[in-house]
């Protein structure tokens, strides 16, 4: 168990994070999400006693990460995959860590095997890829065999086999009984992966609910329309919460109701249907409509107007 009471980190008159609270459940998959300064990485090294809060505090376990007396034992973590020694091999990397924390030399072999990196475990960590450097930092974090398991974007990297490889490993993690807390951009992958999300924005919680739950109460998702009337059906549906696309003659996207709303509206007034189906949101819909008063960095829509050299016309 994850949990945070009040963190709060401030940088001189900058609030990075502001009075965070939340708990991560054993047996999950909890992704932690967040626009670019959202304050992910700060609250992730506060968990690790990284950096010290201004305010609250943070257990693992039910101790501050620093009060364990073999910390990787309790917590394996990647926050940076690129801090080892570039001159050491990959099977020494982890040897040095398993002969500070007494984790047996089977483990190394273990964990080497896990990552895919046993053909390459004599080969100095400088010349690994940045896929490479992932899965190392990923073996590192579980060597101690550990209960918790924190892990920041470790997808970077990794091409289609390692993405489905770290999606599976999070999945049985979490399926052993292990906290398991993963911080990643990559929406379409902690679809398939999380089962519990923790948002925020700003600093502060936007979001601690189930993926289920927030694609369903988010109000993104729309409803398929295929209907002769559709000039009298649009009427009839006007509203200031509705919102009404004609995507060809006849067919109708229609956000903010649902199915059974138009479908009785139309039944009403005699309006034959030819299709209605509801199409469910997207966690990046989802994300994106949640945190849009959130994003630090906005860039312009008009690519094509960004790339025309400065007063030429359109």
């Amino acid at each position: 168990m994850i949990s945070a009471y009040g963190l709060t980190k401030r940088y001189g008159h900058k609030t990075v994070v502001d009075d965070l609270g939340f708990e991560v459940a054993p047996g999950a998959v909890t992704g932690f999400l967040g626009p670019n300064g959202a304050g992910k990485s700060t609250t992730l090294r506060m968990l690790l006693g990284l950096d010290a809060p201004t305010r609250g505090h943070a257990t693992v376990g039910g101790r501050a990460y620093a009060a364990h007396p073999a910390p990787l034992h309790e917590v394996g973590a990647l926050l940076e995959a690129r801090s080892v020694h570039p001159g050491r091999s990959a099977y020494h990397h982890l040897m040095a860590l398993a002969h500070t924390h007494s984790v047996p030399k089977s483990r190394v072999d273990a964990v080497l095997d896990l990552a895919g990196l046993h053909d390459v475990a004599r080969r100095r960590v400088k010349g690994f890829s940045l896929g490479m450097g992932q899965r190392l930092g990923i073996a590192a974090a579980l060597l101690a065999d550990p209960a918790t398991v924190i892990l920041d974007e470790p997808v970077n990297g990794l091409d289609p086999e390692g993405v489905l490889w770290i999606r599976n490993l999070l999945k049985s993690l979490a399926a052993e009984g292990r906290t398991v807390l993963v911080s990643s951009h990559l929406m379409s992958e902690m679809a398939l992966t999380a089962d519990h999300l923790i948002i925020i924005g700003r600093g502060k919680l936007l979001a601690d609910t189930t993926v289920e739950r927030f694609v369903r109460e988010s109000g993104t998702g729309s409803v398929k329309v295929v209907t002769p009337e559709a000039g009298l059906l649009t009427e009839l549906l006007a509203g200031p919460a509705v919102q009404i696309t004609a995507d060809a003659p006849g067919v109708l996207d229609v956000r903010g109701t649902d199915a059974r709303h138009i479908g009785t509206t139309a039944a009403a007034h005699g309006i034959p249907l030819h299709e209605l189906t509801p199409n469910a949101a997207s966690l990046e819909q989802a994300f994106m409509d949640l945190t849009r008063d959130s994003v630090e960095y906005v860039a312009s829509p008009d690519v094509a107007a960004a790339r025309r050299p400065e007063g030429a016309a359109a």
